[in-house]
């Protein structure tokens, strides 16, 4: 879940750049926090956008590297 701190509302992922507000508009995340609405084209600034290559452990953020040589 995503909020777009443009227009105040919430959002949720669809995919990893894919997304879809409570007005049912589609967003395309650009950013680490940017988000363009497909519809109209403009930019918003949204926050909460789980990136998932940073997302291990079912969303849990971590550092642990499985390739580390112990």
């Amino acid at each position: 879940m995503f909020f777009d701190i443009f227009n105040g509302k919430f959002g949720f992922e669809m995919s990893d750049n894919l997304g879809m507000d409570s007005d049912g508009n589609m967003m395309m995340r650009v950013g680490d926090n940017m988000a363009m609405d497909m519809d109209s084209g403009e930019m918003h600034m949204v926050s909460g956008w789980d990136d998932d290559d940073d997302n291990d452990n079912f969303g849990f953020r971590s550092s642990w590297n499985d390739d580390d040589d112990w």
